[in-house]
């Protein structure tokens, strides 16, 4: 799948027919999230994935290793993002924490739509926010928050052993995980992935909010 106009327009047709989901308690902490499509580039550099020979046209998704400095969630995989700062809008925030943490900037205009609001266990109402990027977008990482960058090829998401669901005594409903390479992402990185690969991808209407987040996500 390349990243192209036409990957733009599908991404873009499928979210506007999709009936977002809001988070039902107005008196969570908000924050919002980028996902950001783009090219895969000559990355990723991840055990298991064939980094292409020269620049790949191929659709990806953009995230991060959060820094291990980090007072919550070091390490982690994540999309840039974070809560909202006073006045803001979702999508503002989205871009806003794209500059801040990855060095990308770009306007309202890139925004195709959202996905459902995740609420985690540390408290917050998490928005999606489908950002496109496109083709030859050029990221640099903020030390202060990000350890790596990766461009992520769609064909990973779209694994046949994608998602792992695991049984876990927290909670009635499993914890989801996408595997990536020789590794794997959990929720709630993991279920926006997955929301979006059959959301946006697919065009199928898919839930994800109900599914339970590792104890180390929990902080």
């Amino acid at each position: 799948m390349q990243c192209d106009n036409k990957l733009r327009q599908q991404i873009a047709g499928n979210l506007n027919t999709f009936a977002v989901q809001p988070a039902a308690d107005p008196g969570l902490r908000r924050a919002a999230v980028a996902v950001l499509v783009t090219d895969q580039g000559l990355g990723p550099d991840l055990p298991g994935i064939a980094a292409p020979e020269s620049w790949s046209s191929a659709a990806a998704l953009l995230l991060t290793r959060r820094s291990e400095h980090l007072r919550n969630h070091p390490g982690q995989w994540a999309f840039p993002g974070g809560r909202l700062d006073a006045g803001e809008t979702l999508v503002q925030a989205a871009l806003r924490e794209l500059h801040e943490e990855v060095e990308v900037d770009l306007d309202e205009s890139a925004v195709l739509g959202t996905l459902d609001d995740f609420v985690t266990r540390s408290g917050f109402a998490m928005t999606p926010v489908v950002v496109w990027g496109g083709p030859g977008l050029q990221a640099q990482p903020n030390p202060a928050e990000v350890a790596s960058i990766h461009r992520i090829p769609f064909s990973e998401f779209m694994r046949e052993d994608a998602p792992l669901l695991d049984k876990t005594h927290t909670s009635e409903h499993p914890i989801l995980r996408m595997p990536v390479g020789d590794d794997w992402i959990a929720a709630p990185t993991a279920a926006l992935i997955y929301q979006f690969r059959e959301v946006c991808v697919r065009g199928r209407e898919v839930r994800v909010a109900h599914y339970e987040q590792p104890e180390f996500a929990w902080k």
